[in-house]
């Protein structure tokens, strides 16, 4: 489930400070008032964190993690490494 960030449109809380986080399936309707004081709220873009390596993967590291290595042959023809 992603984590979606909240601040409130108006206002201070002591409740939920101002503001706050949650986890939210996709499917739930947009939130539109705090959980804690009801007051209007605003859903802020946030920063993500993506894993990066310094160096590319190598093929033996693919395997390793479980992915499925080809090697392209002819136009549309692969084989497995």
């Amino acid at each position: 489930m992603p984590l979606y960030e909240y601040e409130l449109c108006e206002g201070e809380c002591r409740a939920c400070g101002g503001k706050f986080t949650l986890n939210r399936p996709l499917s739930a309707k947009p939130l539109t008032n705090c959980p804690a004081c009801k007051k209007p709220v605003r859903k802020i873009i946030s920063g993500f964190s993506t894993p990066h390596k310094l160096k590319p993967l190598s093929i033996s590291d693919a395997k390793k993690a479980g992915f499925t290595v080809l090697k392209r042959l002819n136009k549309g023809e692969y084989e497995r490494q």
